[in-house]
């Protein structure tokens, strides 16, 4: 070892106690103690917000999309339905843009971020996202349920009358967006994780690091799994036995997961790109041109409904529902109806991303999916391997957060035998969609909901003069430069 190795093993060395003491110190901080009191008695609140919330949502898309058709005499809505619908939820979306602070919420082209959470900005996001969802946008309710637990988070923050700091202000805003998240994934750990992937934790240097232990960790699980049925024999490790039975992978399995990796990401990063346009075309005229977004995507679903005669709902939704019946009975969708609603879906989903107001995940799970789905029947590939594959690479496209894709994919599966393809599949789509260009940067749409967060940190320095905390703030992965919905791009996304 030469003397350079020496000294930087050393210094590698003495760095874990002194972080191990920065940490204690931390979590002596009376501020801390109490910002973390503060972030579980507010987490009850938010929690029942966002159940009533979603439950509200659910309620006015059962009413619109079965009850109103069923009343009038359709079994499903016909053809036409979706184009009034979300020619009016364009309408609703572009007055609250041009007149509510905050705009309804970031521009869903944008990605999956928490800038701009402020409880001025409440009305608009819930104003927005009940016009939008229900009324058929491809879009899901993750994004405005993130906006509206971090604004509830930081109003009742005010009423308690509690200090206003910036560092309060971003670990406060994000404990209320992991509360509200939990509600739709119906899982803490999908919430926790997705948020400190959101709030870019350890920044570049966390994607250095994590990028090749998730690869290296795939293939692992792929070597002892491999092993393991080739030879007969066995090692100890955590493991559940489910009594699901589920295919086991195979070389076909693992090749075509990287091949469609590929293409899926690249297919997601068309329709973000789609997406882009969608949202400059909107700023030249707010309120006709979102309009004229929705009734596009609502073409979308009349055509699709048309082309294949299936509802139009299979469109104009968050493919939330639409997922499960995918995957409980995969072979009732035949091939011209996977093509035709990939291809509607996809357009659709594009148009909604530049123009309503809702989140990104759950329409990139179905695009996924229903493309593991179409391909399945190649040689050597599964049903199921090709709809976790095809899943976790569109999630980790779109939102360019890996890890939330493989907890998400592995969760929503339930079951821990598909995780070296989810892996390998989610790690291969996401480097895939950052290597490609970037696409155009979003414009300013809406009027701002205050003034621009200058410390979107996860960590707590209550300033060097108190002598509490030298940390320096971690640098929010999608740092807001403009708390605008839709201002100035954030970082790291594209």
């Amino acid at each position: 070892m030469t003397r350079s190795d020496r000294s930087t093993a050393a210094s590698a060395a003495g760095t874990q106690p002194e972080e191990a003491d920065r940490l204690r110190e931390l979590l002596r901080n009376r501020a801390y103690q109490k910002a973390l009191v503060f972030s579980a008695i507010m987490g009850v609140p938010v929690s029942l917000a966002a159940f009533w919330f979603l439950a509200g949502l659910h309620e006015a898309e059962h009413q619109v999309w079965e009850e109103i058709p069923d009343d009038l005499g359709w079994s499903t809505p016909p053809s036409w339905w979706p184009l009034p619908l979300l020619a009016l939820a364009g309408l609703v979306v572009g007055l609250v843009v041009r007149h509510l602070p905050g705009g309804g919420g970031h521009v869903p082209a944008g990605g999956l971020h928490t800038a701009g959470m402020s409880p001025v900005a409440l009305p608009g996001v819930i104003v927005a996202a009940a016009a939008s969802l229900p009324l058929g946008a491809t879009l899901g309710p993750e994004a405005p349920l993130i906006a509206l637990g971090g604004g509830l988070a930081l109003l009742f923050r005010d009423l308690a009358r509690a200090p206003a700091t910036p560092q309060s202000s971003a670990l406060l805003g994000a404990a209320g967006a992991a509360a509200a998240l939990a509600a739709i994934f119906g899982n803490p750990l999908v919430a926790a994780v997705i948020l400190i992937e959101v709030a870019g934790v350890g920044g570049p240097q966390l994607f250095a690091v994590m990028l090749p232990a998730l690869l290296a960790s795939g293939v692992g699980a792929l070597v002892f799994t491999g092993f393991g049925h080739w030879t007969g024999l066995s090692t100890d490790s955590l493991t559940l036995h489910l009594g699901v039975p589920l295919p086991r992978l195979d070389a076909g399995d693992v090749c075509w997961a990287v091949l469609m990796a590929v293409a899926i990401a690249v297919a997601i990063h068309f329709v973000l790109a789609g997406g882009r346009l969608a949202a400059i075309f909107v700023a030249g005229g707010v309120i006709p041109r979102t309009v004229l977004c929705g009734l596009a995507a609502g073409a979308c679903a009349t055509l699709y409904a048309l082309l294949v005669d299936r509802s139009p709902a299979d469109v104009a939704s968050s493919g939330e529902a639409l997922l499960g019946q995918l995957a409980s009975d995969p072979h009732s969708w035949p091939v011209s109806a996977l093509i035709a609603v990939l291809l509607c879906k996809g357009a659709a989903y594009a148009l909604c991303l530049g123009s309503l107001r809702g989140g990104p995940v759950f329409p990139s799970l179905f695009l996924g999916g229903a493309a593991g789905v179409l391909l399945a029947p190649l040689p050597g590939l599964g049903v199921v391997p090709g709809m976790a594959a095809g899943m976790a690479a569109a999630v980790a496209a779109s939102l360019r957060l890996p890890v939330s894709g493989v907890v998400l994919v592995v969760l929503l599966l339930g079951s821990s035998a598909m995780i070296p393809v989810i892996i390998l599949a989610a790690v291969v789509g996401f480097i895939t969609v950052e290597l490609l260009p970037p696409g155009r940067p979003l414009p300013a749409i809406g009027k701002p909901a205050g003034p621009p967060q200058t410390h979107p940190a996860a960590t707590w320095d209550e300033g060097r003069e108190g002598g509490h905390g030298d940390a320096e703030p971690a640098t929010e992965k999608t740092a807001p430069t403009d708390t605008a919905p839709g201002g100035p791009e954030p970082q790291g996304t594209r």
